[in-house]
């Protein structure tokens, strides 16, 4: 079972700084690559750069909690992972209608 998590591409948990301008402040976050790739795929599916989508949570965070998270880059990172949860999630719910389709069909 540890080899699907110790072959991960060391790549992957390497971490990368970059540098977001959120109204007018310029603020460093530092990632491992696979959650930049993670906010990236989510970014491309809301048609907003990386840099836009991460200022878009921050403004609802702050219009939600009215305050600015301790910790920004820890906060993206739970953002990655519910992501990923919820679409595997609907992977499992697509497949298990996928099955019992196919049984109806096949009952028929």
């Amino acid at each position: 079972m540890c080899r699907v998590y110790i072959n991960a591409d060391p790549i992957s948990y390497e971490s990368r700084t970059r540098s977001l301008r959120i109204h007018g402040v310029i603020t460093t976050v530092r990632l491992e690559n696979l959650f930049w790739d993670v906010l990236q795929e989510i970014a491309g599916r809301e048609n907003l750069t990386t840099s836009q989508f991460a200022v878009k949570l921050y403004d609802e965070l702050i219009a939600l909690r009215g305050e600015a998270p301790t910790n920004f880059a820890s906060f993206l990172r739970v953002c990655c992972l519910r992501y990923l949860s919820m679409r595997d999630a609907k992977q499992t719910e697509g497949e298990a209608a996928g099955a019992v389709a196919l049984r109806v069909l096949k009952a028929g």
